[in-house]
């Protein structure tokens, strides 16, 4: 945890923002893996219940009551069985004080204490749910049927709240570069170890064990394949060879759950081919300059624009597109290519603050979502400001069902030339992500010391 202030600052900004009534939240239970007593991995609190009271502790509750200024945390202090099995812990009301909360109760009591405040006609702002647990419990509390619960949510609460966690604190950046750290030991053991004939799932093995070596966490499944055209490939069981390319999306969590969020494609036989190379240098070249424009005040949808806008320049002049550039990307035939956002917003998630609602984060009153395809998956358009965090990650992908497709269809036929792509059958993709943080006059990159040129990666995986 944080010191006490940390927590005790940020539930005074939360007060200041809301009118009345009272906010609930609810922190997770552990998952089951396969029967009630046997949890699925590491415990994961719920990243708004751990912003505002950083208790990394299952099935506790939590509500500030706006109208009396007062704070409270519901939990059930343990019995014997529990210590036998996990031995002493601290009661609900040591944990509370250790973040600056003076008033505990039970999970029990927090039933009277909602039904309470409704015979009082108290707003109860509650937050979107994505837990069926939390839900039948939340519908409990409130007498909601569950149906409705999404109907229900807090506006209110859900703007403040990604206001106040939009704007990284510097105790967020240092989690944040601890996480950094960790993904760097990652991509170092990825370019000593790497080589033909060895299988996806020994690389993810050595992946994962490095993050739980360096105390962290994964903070979403790692992607790691040769078949790097398939975004959230979740399977480790190609053998590699000579010639093909491995994309890793790892995430790493620190400790205290911030993330790490970086993309890197490695040759798998330590050199690019020329047809690799000409590929990656155009994303590299898309990231290099996204980079450059991400700045304060600038708006991200049109840095996503001009990545797009680099990707078909460069595949224009290897012959792959045609015709008017920027009639080509606002038509989105670029995004045959390139069919997924830039980037995100990232802190105590990968996909920071979503579990709020992805409109509610990335986009704003200045900005309305695009229903161009690939366009359309834009997580964050809207203007930057000096303290967000976010992922810059341009890609150039070969997706062969999309194409035929597209193909079948005649579709763009103006801009794509379907012909010279049968040269690239099998290619899979490539994409480089970095982690920035937007600065007062521009940005920072936090995975700077992670080689992506392909001089560098392949000097590295000589050496090696």
């Amino acid at each position: 945890m944080f010191e006490s202030k940390v927590y005790i600052n940020r539930r005074k900004k939360l007060k200041e923002k809301m009118k009345s009534g009272i906010a609930l939240f609810l922190g997770n239970s552990e998952i089951p893996y396969n029967y009630q007593a046997n949890p699925h991995g590491k415990f994961r609190q719920y990243s708004s219940f751990l912003y505002f009271f950083g208790l990394d502790y299952p099935d506790l509750a939590a509500v500030i009551d706006f109208d009396n200024d007062k704070e409270y945390i519901f939990g059930n202090d343990v019995g014997i069985e529990d210590i036998i099995w996990f031995g002493p812990q601290k009661t609900i009301k040591e944990k509370a004080l250790g973040v600056g909360v003076e008033n505990v109760a039970t999970l029990k009591e927090l039933e009277s204490f909602i039904k309470t405040a409704q015979q009082k006609n108290s707003e109860i702002h509650f937050l979107p749910q994505y837990r069926a647990k939390n839900k039948i419990f939340l519908s409990k509390l409130t007498g909601l049927p569950i149906d409705s619960l999404g109907d229900n949510v807090s506006q209110e609460l859900i703007n403040a709240i990604v206001y106040l966690r939009s704007y990284k604190e510097p105790c967020e950046i240092e989690e944040l570069e601890k996480a950094q750290e960790i993904v760097n030991k990652v991509h170092s053991y990825i370019t000593k170890t790497l080589k033909p004939n060895m299988y996806e799932y020994e690389i993810a093995g050595g992946i994962e064990g490095i993050i739980y070596q360096n105390n962290g966490y994964l903070g979403f499944p790692l992607i790691c394949s040769v078949r790097g055209e398939v975004f959230h490939n979740p399977y480790y069981t190609s053998k590699m060879k000579e010639g093909d390319l491995l994309l890793v999306d790892s995430g790493p969590e620190s400790s205290m759950h911030y993330i790490a969020d970086i993309t890197r494609t490695y040759p798998v036989s330590g050199k690019f081919t020329k047809k690799q190379k000409e590929i990656y240098d155009i994303v590299l070249k898309a990231n290099i300059e996204s980079i450059k424009m991400s700045k304060p005040g600038v708006f991200y949808k049109d840095v996503h624009k001009n990545a797009h806008k680099v990707v078909a320049q460069g595949l224009q002049q290897l012959g792959i597109m045609k015709g008017d550039v920027d009639k080509a990307v606002e038509e989105g035939a670029s995004a045959l290519f390139m069919p997924h956002g830039l980037g995100h917003m990232m802190g105590l998630d990968a996909h920071d603050i979503e579990a709020l609602g992805e409109d509610n984060v990335g986009y704003d009153k200045e900005t309305k979502r695009s229903n161009k395809f690939g366009h359309a998956y834009l997580r964050l358009a809207r203007k930057l400001q000096p303290g967000f965090v976010l992922t810059v990650e341009p890609g150039i992908y070969f997706i062969s069902e999309l194409i035929k497709r597209w193909q079948d269809e005649g579709k763009f036929t103006e801009f794509i030339n379907y012909d010279k792509l049968k040269d690239y059958q099998g290619f899979g993709g490539i994409r480089i992500e970095d982690d920035i943080l937007i600065t007062k006059d521009g940005c920072r990159v936090l995975s700077k010391s992670i080689p992506k040129t392909t001089k560098e990666i392949e000097s590295l995986m000589a050496k090696n």
